[in-house]
């Protein structure tokens, strides 16, 4: 496929229960567990030789970079998997996205899982979605040196509605949880994303939890316990899908309590304002400190939330089953 263009498509995500269990330091004593979905909205990149005799590589993200060796390419994960995969010149890459970066839906993950795809595309090869989360599990943490958790990399490569389970010994399962189809359609009905304005550096946001892992054991107990809660009442066809937003509130009390800047006034006052407007519960996505905060409420109610907020850019979602995929 040298001479051909190659495109992958990456999905994000919504985590909504779980969360902060799935760094490192925390699966090696007790495992981990995240509940969440993969959803429609993605991340491209597109791979294609240089032409006219240009040689190097060629970078199209945020910023444009044209340099000749990997050493010199400035975007962190580029220059890492290039360096890892041995990715030789004559490239170009692009990347867009459907929604911006550093909000929350684990973009940096999905970038990684996507590049590695079409990267082994290129090379003939069909690498598996267990592949490509692992492979992008190391990258982000060991070749580039971020302090992010595991659940990102997983999602993007998977896809789907899953309760991801974290060993100690550093494997991790994927299991579907099975709704019917009107099921799946009220939970996506009940959701609402919302953007902060406010973008951040993950991992300097995900340090501090890090950091406070040993004195915020009794709040990483507790939503830890509400994942196996949240799966149960998912799949209760009896129980009103969108009061799992009791739930997903008492995780966000919790996970406010991990570092001190995981919230802030102006997410306080989103959450209040949403709460007000009907909605059972929500939470910040992501590490924390802004990007897209997340609301479940009874669906016929969702239009007059957006209308609410209207100041602020609102999303609706769907259910993503694919995960990373080879478009061309």
């Amino acid at each position: 496929m040298s001479g051909s263009v190659t495109v992958s498509r990456t999905p994000f995500r919504i985590s909504l229960f779980g969360g902060g269990t799935d760094y490192l330091p925390w699966v090696r004593r007790f495992g981990g567990a995240v509940l969440g979905l993969a959803i429609d909205k993605y991340c491209y990149i597109r791979l294609a030789p240089l032409v006219n005799g240009e040689t190097g590589y060629r970078i199209r993200y945020a910023r444009h970079e044209q340099v000749e060796a990997i050493a010199a390419i400035q975007h962190p994960a580029v220059r890492a998997v290039y360096a890892d995969q041995s990715v030789a010149p004559g490239l170009m890459m692009v990347h867009e996205s459907d929604l911006p970066a550093r909000s929350g839906l684990g973009s940096s993950s999905s970038f990684v899982v996507g590049l590695l795809h079409a990267l082994r595309a290129r090379a003939g090869a069909r690498p598996n979605p267990h592949w490509l989360a692992r492979e992008a599990i190391r990258i982000e943490q060991d070749v580039i040196a971020e302090n992010v958790g595991c659940q990102d990399q997983v999602w993007a490569a998977y896809g789907g509605l899953n309760h991801i389970r974290f060993d100690p010994a550093g494997t991790f399962s994927v299991a579907p949880v099975a709704l019917s189809s009107a099921r799946r359609e009220a939970l996506c009905a009940s959701i609402l994303m919302v953007s902060t304005g406010l973008s951040r550096i993950a991992s300097d946001i995900a340090g501090q939890q890090i950091q406070n892992i040993d004195q915020r054991e009794a709040q990483l107990h507790g939503i830890a316990a509400l994942v196996g809660e949240a799966a149960a009442w998912l799949a209760d066809e009896h129980l009103p899908v969108h009061r799992l937003g009791e739930l997903l509130h008492h995780s966000w009390m919790l996970k406010r309590q991990l570092a001190t800047e995981i919230s802030n006034p102006m997410i306080d006052e989103i959450y209040a304002e949403a709460m007000a407007a009907g909605a059972t519960g929500g939470k910040l996505l992501g590490a924390g400190k802004g990007g897209f905060m997340v609301f479940l409420i009874e669906p016929g109610q969702r239009a007059a939330l957006a209308n609410r907020l209207s100041r602020l850019r609102t999303v609706t979602v769907g259910i993503d089953d694919t995960g990373s995929t080879i478009l061309s």
